[in-house]
């Protein structure tokens, strides 16, 4: 490697284990704003996630991205498409922090790369190499143990893996950058959030209005959590391989697993043999996407 491409690649691997710390810990700042509902902490994360995206185009200078994606009838119609399902993800997933089921939210994020390569096979034609086929197996054998030994079907982590790869797939259709695309959802978002806070300001129960001002400099924090990562994503994606952010990834499911622990939730034997199937399809799923690279 040329000294200017290592540069570019540290600035890459710095910028895709921030963007995958952040989603890591992301638990703990749903736990810290346990006290707003879900629905409402999904419009605050919404509406303020707007102005610091405004900020970031600026710098960015990517304002004639946003305008050709709001001025581009089919563009538009695929980014609406998306924002429903990451608005979805980003309700699931609150829902999940805040009623104790971070084990299943991280659980969904281990098994979404193996949910992209099935879309690949039913979708697009792509078929599934050896390992890939003994990963998305062993994946397969954890969900089937959770469900019928642990009776717990991991709906919440389907719901999760399943919304992010749509969310993944249509954007892959649609030629806009990751800031300016997200600008754009958000913004298509936005009227139904700031309908939805009026509504509940109206009704006297919008949480925020009898939030602590450290509460509401959380709330307010929703904005750039959600901005700040996604940016150094991209950063990261334009500088490294993908098998690279392939073996990255698996950082914040892992910090997940973690804060889920810490915050008390039950190892059931079920579970841990659940997530111990899922750890060996990662492993078997890094090893190929290792030797694709190399090939």
């Amino acid at each position: 490697m040329a000294e200017p491409d290592q540069a570019a690649a540290r600035e890459g691997v710095i910028a895709a284990i921030t963007a995958y710390t952040i989603w890591g810990f992301l638990p703990v700042y749903l736990i810290f704003t346990i006290a707003v509902p879900a629905t409402e902490l999904l419009m605050h994360r919404i509406v303020w996630s707007i102005p610091f995206g405004a900020v970031i185009i600026s710098m960015r200078h990517q304002w004639r991205d946003v305008l050709d994606a709001l001025t581009k009838p089919r563009r538009l119609g695929w980014l609406s498409l998306a924002a429903f399902f990451i608005a979805v993800n980003w309700l699931v997933y609150i829902i999940a922090v805040q009623n104790q089921q971070i084990f299943q939210a991280s659980l969904g994020y281990y098994i979404n790369p193996l949910v992209y390569v099935l879309v690949g096979v039913a979708f697009f034609g792509e078929k599934l190499r050896a390992l890939q086929l003994i990963a998305v197996a062993l994946a397969t054998a954890g969900v089937l143990v959770l469900t019928v030994s642990g009776g717990e079907f991991p709906l919440v982590s389907l719901v999760l893996a399943i919304s992010f790869t749509i969310y993944g797939v249509i954007r892959k259709q649609i030629s806009v950058g990751a800031m300016p695309g997200l600008f754009v959802e958000t913004l298509l978002l936005l009227p139904i959030a700031l309908g939805g806070l009026i509504w509940l300001t109206s009704q006297g129960s919008a949480a925020y209005t009898q939030a602590s001002p450290t509460l509401m400099a959380l709330i307010v924090f929703a904005g750039p959590l959600t901005v700040v990562p996604l940016l150094c994503f991209a950063i990261a994606a334009r500088r490294l391989r993908l098998s690279t952010i392939g073996f990255l990834q698996f950082i914040g499911p892992t910090l997940q697993f973690a804060v889920g622990w810490y915050n008390g939730e039950s190892l059931t034997p079920a579970r841990t043999i659940c997530f111990s199937l899922i750890w060996i399809a990662v492993v078997v799923f890094c090893v190929d996407s290792l030797r694709r690279n190399k090939s």
